[in-house]
């Protein structure tokens, strides 16, 4: 299968699993909204919040994997794979603006604390959320293991978050039902906004390493050099570069071989070494640059991690 068949394919399921996510999103903010008129709890007014982002947050990404899909043109020869990154890192704001409105209201509950009513409406709402998101989640699960797209990893983690906030939610309802615990609503929704912080840090984090092109885990960089070597007319590799951007990697090599081969032998030895490499590397877009064996030429070299970033000569 080529590049462009593999991204197509890669492309539909990122699609489909953006238009999952928005639907979902809708869907949540109807019944959630209904559910907070009739029982003014601040737990749910979190959870309808945080559907408004998720929606909101949807609708970017939904842009963001139609532009990163679109093929690489005159003026972006690398492709638009960065505009993932660039949605998850808005995602994050957005993720962090809904745990800071949380918190702010869920301060004012306890400082002025109120009853909540019609909770067995909450209850039942919370319930249905809390099954509809969990067969999302695991269809993004299934999409990201097959494409490795950030931005649907972004949304996956988005929508985990939900569980955790729907399930405190729909315990808070419980306890404010039968034990009339008060106080416990508006400290559930205070003790989610402050995980939903922690959790946006984490995709602004992800997307960052991306728009920053670092290089692929040392893992996979090892991998890239073991599957080079492996081939018994490789005698050497050397600069390997890397970076991801959205659902493609790009790898860089220079291979050596021996001096005295033919450029044809040279391009098929290359060749077969991109075969293998792209086999580990599906959404990978590779370049080999073939040596002759023992000739001497510049080379960058870089510090270990920490060190001064100043380059070897």
């Amino acid at each position: 299968m080529s590049l462009a068949e593999r991204t197509a394919r890669a492309g539909a399921l990122m699609r489909r699993a953006t238009f999952a996510s928005v639907t979902v999103a809708a869907a949540m903010i109807v019944v959630k909204l209904i559910a907070w008129l009739l029982t003014d709890s601040v737990s749910l007014l979190s959870s309808l919040l945080d559907s408004l982002l998720d929606a909101a947050a949807s609708l970017v990404n939904l842009l963001a994997v139609q532009q990163a899909l679109v093929p690489a043109d005159r003026e972006h020869r690398f492709g638009h794979g960065k505009a993932e990154p660039l949605a998850s890192l808005g995602q994050a704001a957005f993720i962090a603006g809904s745990a800071v409105l949380l918190i702010i209201q869920a301060l004012h509950h306890i400082l002025t604390p109120q009853p909540v009513s019609n909770t067995g409406i909450g209850i039942a709402v919370m319930a249905f959320a809390i099954a509809v998101t969990l067969v999302l989640v695991a269809y993004q699960r299934s999409v990201v293991r097959r494409t490795g797209s950030l931005v649907v990893r972004a949304d996956e983690f988005h929508y985990r978050t939900d569980l955790v906030l729907n399930g405190s939610v729909l315990v808070s309802l419980l306890a404010t039902r039968w034990l009339g615990w008060v106080y416990l609503d508006p400290l559930f929704g205070g003790a989610i906004g402050f995980w939903i912080v922690y959790g946006a840090w984490e995709v602004g984090k992800t997307a960052t390493v991306q728009l920053m092109d670092r290089e692929l885990p040392d893992e996979a960089r090892a991998r890239i050099r073991a599957i080079a070597l492996a081939h018994p007319q490789v005698r050497a590799v050397h600069d390997l570069r890397t970076r991801a951007a959205g659902p493609n990697a790009f790898i860089q090599i220079h291979v050596e071989m021996d001096g005295k081969l033919t450029l044809e032998e040279a391009h098929r030895i290359s060749d077969a070494v991109e075969v293998e490499i792209l086999a580990a590397f599906p959404q990978a877009e590779v370049m080999i640059h073939q040596d002759p064996e023992g000739i001497d030429e510049p080379r960058r070299s870089f510090p270990p991690a920490g060190a001064s970033p100043k380059l070897a000569s």
